[in-house]
Formats: structure tokens, sequence, C-alpha cells
């Protein structure tokens, strides 16, 4: 039993820390995930879950810490007894959810390690119970795992975690993503994710007599009562199939992934943040000048982003696009994406808006 609780105590430890470096290294990307949850239990168990939609990116960067800082006292062994009761909440907590998004097929996806790893529901579920019974046998088995340093250097380490978990997932939010798991990363060519790795291969789910049959050809068996048809080979499909620009004259969505293109990315101008618009607004004019096209992509209506742009005097054409699919290109209200030809050159947070030179030098010109 002291080689199952070892192992158990390392594991735990090392999975919990991984699970908060992975959601910290993007506190929007969580915070969007704990807004869906709050939706949904908002609509199927009290509205006042609602209220916590607000303090999403404060409960992602704390959450997401509290993972690393238990992780990392538990593998140090400090305060054992507090730390695993803690452990224990936390994963109670985190199976209730995995278990109510997948019976009741609320949230595909938890975003348990982010876009990193990703897990179906029952997936996560199930890692969660394995977990949860990982940390009732380090309940039980607590004397095994002797202390192997004095509780105040254990402290020191727990509060440096803290610290430093804290303000890395600050920075995060301040700037970007330190690893981009996302399909529109730099480097991508986003028109060829737009189609299959390979052909696509379906099979037939059927029903005869109250039990299901699987096809790879449709049935000529008239008998048969048509269910679904699955993918078989969905790993072979298209890594974006979202991804749509647009106007009210039609479709802009193959004009926008040709030639060079500046992408000023609005979210939605009731929530875009202001301070940078003269640093974004100087790089637009100068890219004028070197051929890159700016345009701006948004979500918000053309009656809100006309008093919006209005406002910030930003005389550039603008096209929709759907709010989830900017949020998931990137995690910045405003972002500026730079396009050659479809393939992600370059991506800026707000805060860190590039200079011309710098945007011209990720421009391949022969």
């Amino acid at each position: 039993m002291k080689y199952i609780s070892k192992f158990c105590w390392l594991f735990v430890g090392v999975l919990f820390i991984f699970s908060g470096l992975i959601k910290i290294n993007d506190p929007v990307g969580t915070a969007i995930k704990l807004e869906e949850y709050f939706e949904v239990f908002a609509t199927d168990i009290s509205p006042v879950f609602k209220s916590f939609e607000p303090y999403a990116l404060f409960l992602s960067v704390f959450l997401s810490a509290a993972e690393i800082v238990l992780g990392v006292a538990l593998l140090v062994r400090w305060r054992l007894k507090i730390i695993l009761g803690a452990l224990l909440l936390m994963i109670v907590f985190f199976t209730f959810l995995t278990f109510y998004s997948a019976y009741f097929n609320k949230v595909t996806d938890c975003g348990c390690f982010g876009d990193a790893i990703k897990l179906t529901p029952w997936e996560s579920f199930t890692k969660d119970v394995v977990l949860l019974a990982m940390i009732l046998v380090l309940v039980f088995t607590q004397h095994y795992l002797k202390p192997f340093m004095r509780p105040a250097s254990g402290a020191v380490i727990t509060i440096i975690t803290a610290a430093i978990s804290i303000m890395v997932g600050w920075y995060a939010y301040e700037h970007l993503p330190y690893i981009d798991f996302r399909a529109y990363k730099v480097g991508n060519d986003i028109p060829r994710l737009m189609q299959p790795l390979a052909p696509l291969r379906y099979k037939y789910i059927m029903a005869k007599g109250g039990q299901q049959q699987e096809f790879e050809t449709y049935p000529t068996d008239t008998t048969y009562t048509f269910k679904e048809m699955v993918a078989i080979n969905p790993e072979d499909g298209p890594k974006i199939t979202d991804f749509n620009v647009w106007n009210d004259e039609g479709d802009f969505t193959q004009e926008v992934l040709t030639g060079k293109k500046l992408l000023i990315i609005v979210q939605r101008v009731d929530k875009a943040e202001t301070g940078n618009f003269d640093k974004i607004k100087k790089l637009v004019k100068a890219a004028e000048k070197q051929g890159i096209a700016p345009i701006v992509v948004t979500n918000s209506s053309g009656q809100e982003f006309e008093v919006f742009r209005h406002e910030m005097n930003l005389a550039v054409p603008y096209y929709y696009g759907d709010g989830t699919v900017l949020k998931t290109i990137i995690r910045s209200n405003p972002g500026i994406l730079l396009l050659q030809d479809g393939v992600v050159k370059g991506k800026w947070h707000n805060n860190d808006t590039p200079d011309i030179e710098e945007v011209a030098s990720l421009i391949d010109n022969r």
C-alpha cells in the first residue's frame, strides 16, 4: 500500500500542476469556458449563476493558480491533511461538472486541459473519477507520506508558487497566451486547415427491431430506420470549420484570405479596450502605405459599429464574423492579426500593438 500511496501522491501532484499550467496559459479561454457553465447552470439550476459571469476572469486565474498551488503543496507534503481536504473538495466539484456535462450533453468540452488536449465529456468524467479515487487513497494512506522538509520551507515554496502563478496568469491576460494551441496560431495556413486532410468516410447507424447496427454503405433493406451518420475518420476532417467573414453585400471570406491583410478584430464594441486605439490607427495608416489592406472584423451590429468607428475615428472597411470564432482567433478585444494569402504571419494583443517595421518584416515579398 505504501508504494500505491506514493504513486498516487506523485501522479495527482503532477497532474494538478499540469492542468493548472495549461489553464493559466490562457486565462481568457478558461474564463470563456466558465461562462459556458454559468449560462447552463443559470438555465437548468438557478438564475443566480448568471451573477457569476462578470467574475469569470477572476475565477479563471484563481482556480488555475489553485490547481498549481495545491499540486506543488502536495508534492512538497506541506500541511498534507489540509491540502488533501482541499484537493478532495476541488475534485468533487470538477467531477460534478464533468458528470453534468456528459450526462446532459451541455458543455461538450470541459476545458480540463484548455485547448492543448481535447477530451469528450465522458472522458473528462472518467479522468475525474480516477483522480477522485486516487485522492481518497491519499486521504486514507497519508501516514505513508512523511514530511521531508520543515513546515516553514514548505510554506515559503507554496506562497512563492501562488505569487508566480497569479503573475503568470495576469501577464497572459494582458498580452496573449504563452503557447497558442489553437488552429489560428502564427504559421498556420487557414485555407489549408479548412480542407480535410483526407476524404471523410462515414458509417450509418440504423435501427431494426429495437436493435442498432452499423453499416459502411447505406442498406438497401427498407425495414431499417436511419438514426445517424458518423464519421469513421473524424481526425482527418477540417481543423477549421467555422471561419467566415461577410457584410451586407455577401461573403468576403475568400477575399480576406487572399493577399496581405491586417485584421483588426473587435469582438464586441461595448467591451473593447480603447486605450491603444491611437497606436492601432497609426499602424493602419502605415500598413496602407505598405500595400497591406487593413480591415475590421466584428461581431457587433452595423449600427453599433458605425457609432464606435466614428468615436474612434477609425476609417477602415469592416466586416462581420462569428463571436465565438473571433474569441478563438485572438484573446484580445481589439486584437491584431496579420495574414498573407491566409497564412497567419503575426498576431498581437492591443497592449503590444506593433510598429509597421515589425509587421512589414513578417511579410514574404518573394
